[in-house]
């Protein structure tokens, strides 16, 4: 931008010239590129002072905090605008692979880390946005849902990881600029973990919070199982906003064939979800059902150790009855003898009377537990039935999408075929233009041989006249 400082020995431009030379230098970018320390600067024309100011000290820090902020303000409204429109050109749900909105939750990263206090622990200073966010489930109370979510995650390890599936599970809820906006307004609360110059402390946070509302609109879906967050690199890809766009938007039927295949594409992957799904159900199935024939032949054996065990009480009772009568018939050594007998006996009945009833006890279980099996195969026969037809249906939709497909693939063809004959029908056309053209200079230069010839018969003839008189 050195182009706008005026020189000595020349005569000051007026503000529209020096305006028109801001506009040219800059080209078709309407930001200003310049580096400052270790930050990429991006203003806005409106932004930049055409009048002269004071020149700022590279070194105060609160310049440079407010550079940083005004920075990352700036990135923040280029991602969330190209986020919003790749979203509604693309017209589908995005998931975690969308290049755009990878790069909206790296910014998002840096602006909530921008002026964090570093806190201190046994391995030295650590910086984190994950503190801030939790405060959000107190002010909010809504937010308690995905923050429990968040700590129930198995594969986060690190307050950074949990920080970022909250923004994704926020920006699934809609509720991401709610939140963030409830924050902001607890400034009291958040000087615990930001400097008092940072971001979220100064009215570009308001700023972005506002922009965050458009988000609303974008519908998203993460799966973050198996996502490895803990070890993300968060770098900001300039060259995403930087460059120029289309210069031509496609023509109507590639985009609808583009639609389509994206469509296809869905299905497909949406049909090998089912199919994995059925899969899953379908091994469930064959191992409740292994464990109801083991059911089924451990309560026969129980049922057989019952009779056992009835038919050995039976013939207790009877040798019991067998020791009273000689009991009385007997001696009082003999009846010394078979009180003991007859007391080992009741003892040992007793025992098995317990046994019995603990076995009972447990066929009783056995019975509730087969019923409950028996009751979940039936649920899970529903479930196949109904994924069973679901996939019928997405299967009928992918045929349906394929024969569209075909077709419009022949209409393509055709219109090519027909802008062919008449591209060949122009170039008849020009020639026989161009023969015609021909013929016409040839009449012409005829015409012009018959005029002189004529002209000179007429000379001939005068000469001729004056010659006989």
């Amino acid at each position: 931008m050195t182009a706008l400082t005026p020189q000595s020995d020349m005569p000051t431009p007026t503000t529209d010239k020096i305006t028109q030379a801001a506009m040219e230098t800059i080209y078709l970018c309407k930001f200003r590129v310049s580096m400052d320390g270790e930050w990429l600067c991006l203003r806005e024309l409106d932004d930049i002072s055409l009048t002269p100011d004071p020149e700022p000290n590279p070194e105060d820090p609160n310049y440079l905090m407010a550079n940083e902020r005004m920075n990352l303000m700036n990135m923040a409204k280029l991602s969330i605008k190209g986020l919003i429109e790749s979203a509604l050109n693309l017209g589908r749900t995005l998931d975690s692979d969308y290049a755009p909105l990878q790069q909206f939750f790296v910014v998002m990263e840096h602006c909530l880390k921008h002026g964090l206090k570093a806190k201190k622990t046994f391995l030295g200073q650590n910086k984190s946005f994950w503190g801030p966010l939790e405060l959000v489930e107190k002010l909010v109370p809504e937010a308690s849902e995905i923050t429990a979510s968040v700590k129930d995650l198995p594969g986060l390890k690190t307050p950074a990881g949990r920080g970022r599936a909250w923004l994704r599970l926020a920006l699934m809820q809609k509720k991401l600029s709610e939140y963030m906006k409830a924050l902001i307004n607890r400034k009291d609360l958040l000087s615990e973990f930001y400097e008092p110059n940072a971001l979220m402390m100064e009215e570009e946070g308001a700023i972005i919070s506002g922009l965050l509302v458009g988000l609303n609109v974008i519908d998203a879906n993460f799966c973050m199982k198996g996502e490895d967050l803990d070890s993300q690199v968060g770098v900001i890809d300039f060259s995403m906003y930087l460059k120029e766009g289309p210069i031509a938007k496609c023509s109507e039927g590639d985009g609808q064939i583009t639609a389509i295949l994206d469509q296809k594409n869905y299905v497909e992957e949406l049909n090998r979800q089912l199919s994995a799904t059925v899969n899953n159900l379908q091994a469930k199935v064959d191992a409740l059902e292994k464990s109801n024939t083991k059911l089924t032949e451990e309560l026969a054996v129980a049922n057989n150790r019952i009779i056992t065990m009835q038919e050995e009480m039976e013939r207790m009772k009877e040798d019991t009855t067998y020791f009273s009568k000689n009991l009385f018939q007997g001696n009082k050594q003999d009846r010394t003898a078979d009180g003991q007998m007859l007391s080992e006996v009741r003892k040992h009945l007793k025992e098995e009377t317990q046994l019995r009833l603990d076995i009972e006890k447990e066929l009783e279980v056995q019975i509730g537990m087969r019923q409950e099996m028996e009751m979940a195969m039936k649920m899970l026969d529903k479930d196949v039935c109904e994924k069973q037809d679901a996939l019928a249906a997405l299967r009928q939709q992918l045929d349906d999408l394929r024969a569209l497909k075909h077709e419009l693939s022949f209409k393509l063809q055709s219109s090519d075929l027909a802008v062919k004959q008449k591209t060949e029908l122009n170039s008849r056309l020009e020639e026989k233009t161009n023969q015609m053209a021909a013929t016409i200079k040839q009449l012409e230069q005829s015409e012009k041989n018959l005029v002189k010839q004529a002209k000179t018969l007429s000379s001939t003839a005068s000469k001729l006249l004056h010659k006989q008189q």
